[in-house]
């Protein structure tokens, strides 16, 4: 098993120079300390789950990496450039799941999709939406307004918005909560295409075993810092195991 030290670099499976490379990733909130010395480094195609307790940091860890919020210290490079200082044109490489649809509920899903197509520079923002949508199972009701969803229909819609404009990185952030058993299959399934796509992937999760059995790479953070991380060819133990030892009484 290898498990290395907060804050240290994960030795990456691919070759290559890394999609995402993190390097003593500081965040804190006035005297709350939300992120401590966080460091990996992933390469295209790799993914990556981080496992938490509730306020681990793994929120904050993703709004930094969709450069949603700016680290107190530490350095943050996507795609080879340094994240507090890209182009606006990075944030166009990047696609975000988060616990909030970012949609517009009293648009339809096609409305959204191809308001954020268009954002995007998407070509063809209508055939671009109809053909997510399709693909998320919602070609149905994609002329409904949103407010009208089940909760597990507007998460696979917030989903089809993250992945409109062919992201390089992806970033999912609890991703399965909520969701009743179809749409989870379903997020299963695209989590698998998009690996064979060559996405470069980080998703937050509670469900160890799902997030686990989707990861080339997982790491278990508690109290802004990474108490555990490993290849998941190299666990010689459950996850549910090793998420015992190391984040269930450092909880509290």
């Amino acid at each position: 098993m290898t498990a290395a030290a907060s804050g240290s670099p994960f030795t990456p499976t691919q070759t290559g120079p890394p999609s995402i490379d993190v390097a003593g990733l500081g965040k804190h909130f006035g005297s709350a300390i939300a992120l401590d010395n966080v460091g990996f480094r992933l390469r295209a195609g790799e993914f990556l789950t981080v496992f938490g307790p509730n306020g681990a940091g793994k929120t904050t860890l993703v709004r930094i990496l969709a450069m949603l919020a700016r680290p107190s210290s530490g350095s943050v490079r996507i795609l080879g450039e340094e994240a507090v200082h890209a182009a606006a044109g990075l944030r166009r490489r990047i696609g975000l799941v988060s616990h909030r649809s970012l949609l517009y509920a009293s648009l339809s899903a096609r409305q959204n999709l191809v308001f954020f197509a268009r954002m995007f520079g998407v070509s063809d923002p209508e055939e671009r939406a109809r053909e997510m949508l399709v693909e998320m199972g919602l070609e149905h009701r994609m002329d409904d307004p949103v407010q009208t969803y089940s909760r597990g229909m507007e998460q696979r819609c917030a989903i089809a918005r993250a992945l409109l404009h062919r992201p390089d990185v992806l970033l999912l952030d609890e991703p399965f909560s909520g969701l009743d058993p179809a749409a989870t299959d379903r997020l299963d399934e695209l989590l698998a295409l998009e690996r064979l796509r060559g996405r470069t992937i980080v998703l937050t999760s509670h469900d160890l075993g799902r997030g686990a059995a989707h990861a080339d790479r997982v790491a278990i953070l508690v109290r802004g810092r990474v108490l555990f991380e490993s290849t998941t060819a190299d666990l010689q133990e459950p996850i549910e195991t090793l998420y015992r030892r190391h984040a269930v009484g450092r909880i509290q």
